[in-house]
């Protein structure tokens, strides 16, 4: 870690997960190429080698994660945060502790408070039994006040459509396109509103998550933020890499930059290479204002005192959150390759395939 520049406040190595800063827990990045699915929706490929139920080794491009037929995480309780599921190919198929199921990809953004207890699980199927299933999302962790930690569970989704895509023209006309998950770049285009309870729910939070594909040489002048004490930090990932005042970032790498004056990002990707959507550089900036409360966090819970860990333990132990409705730990939601979300009040949402 270093302070190389006025910009750039500290640098940091990217690990396979990424250095949060308070209001966020953690921040990760899944980007597996599966192969074809068969008829269970896991891969069409041998899994001989590898450590079936805690399989993270990228082997041939891909994990299984904790799955053991289709890769995925089956059921697991939380406590005290909140999950961001930032989902840009494939599928993630969603069931709870409250009977709630959803198939989102491509896209598309849950957006889940935890609060007093809930049981997930968090499944890719591999719908596709005719080419490969690529799988990208990013996994976010953002911490809920002392005062909402027990509220009641809830989640929301954010539809690819309802989400602002802004596409923002440099001096020279070369394009950066803005995804924004959380808050605004462009007045008047702010994001679709997270649950009721959510940190980010607070005017005075400033929470800001965005998405940006940088094409060749291009340049962005980042917004100053809208509160003095917010905390910015810009992760560039991939093989391209940017220049923040002075300082090159390049892919694996983070940066904690100013968000009290305007800073400006450049394109920095040494022969201009391209992804599949035209971008040479990919970055995601996770902005906010910090919680500013002790953090406590014993595997999926995340609450202030460790005596209120081993309550969430205790409350676990002897309610499981609800109960688990399911009759499997990993379910999954079919072959029809359709997004759907149905909430715990019984509301149904259904969208076409992608």
């Amino acid at each position: 870690m270093h302070t190389p520049s006025d910009a750039v406040i500290q640098k940091v190595e990217l690990g396979r997960v990424w250095q949060t800063v308070d209001p966020f827990l953690f921040c990760v990045h899944h980007d597996d190429d599966y192969p074809e699915g068969d008829e269970e929706l896991g891969p069409c490929a041998p899994l001989v080698g590898r450590n079936i139920g805690m399989d993270f080794s990228g082997r041939d491009g891909w994990s299984m994660y904790h799955g053991s037929l289709v890769p995925g995480f089956p059921q697991h309780p939380h406590r005290g945060f909140e999950t961001i599921s930032f989902m840009r190919r494939g599928y993630m198929d969603h069931s709870d502790s409250l009977g709630a199921a959803a198939r989102f990809g491509r896209g598309d953004v849950q957006w889940m408070t935890a609060g007093s207890g809930i049981v997930h699980a968090e499944m890719f199927p591999l719908l596709r039994n005719d080419r490969h299933n690529e799988t990208e999302l990013f996994q976010i962790w953002i911490n809920l006040p002392a005062s909402d930690k027990m509220v009641e569970p809830h989640f929301s989704m954010l539809w690819d459509h309802e989400i602002p895509k802004h596409t923002l023209l440099d001096d020279a006309g070369r394009p950066v396109h803005v995804t924004v998950v959380a808050g605004q770049v462009v007045e008047g285009h702010r994001a679709p509103a997270p649950p009721p309870h959510s940190y980010a729910s607070r005017a005075d939070s400033d929470v800001n998550i965005w998405h940006l594909g940088m094409s060749e040489g291009s340049t962005w002048t980042m917004p100053v933020a809208g509160h003095p004490d917010s905390v910015r930090v810009v992760y560039v990932f991939g093989d391209g890499s940017v220049r923040i005042g002075d300082t090159e970032v390049q892919g694996g790498e983070g940066a904690v930059v100013r968000c009290d004056v305007p800073i400006t990002i450049a394109d920095d990707t040494p022969g201009g290479r391209s992804t599949d959507d035209g971008h040479t550089t990919e970055v995601l900036v996770l902005q906010g204002r910090p919680i500013g409360e002790p953090v406590v966090q014993y595997g999926p819970f995340v609450m202030t005192s460790k005596a209120d860990i081993q309550k969430a333990y205790a409350d676990y132990n002897e309610t499981g959150f609800g109960g688990w409705p399911w009759d499997v730990n990993d379910p999954n939601h079919g072959h029809d390759v359709k997004r759907f979300a149905r909430h715990a009040d019984g509301r149904v949402e259904e969208l076409a395939a992608t």
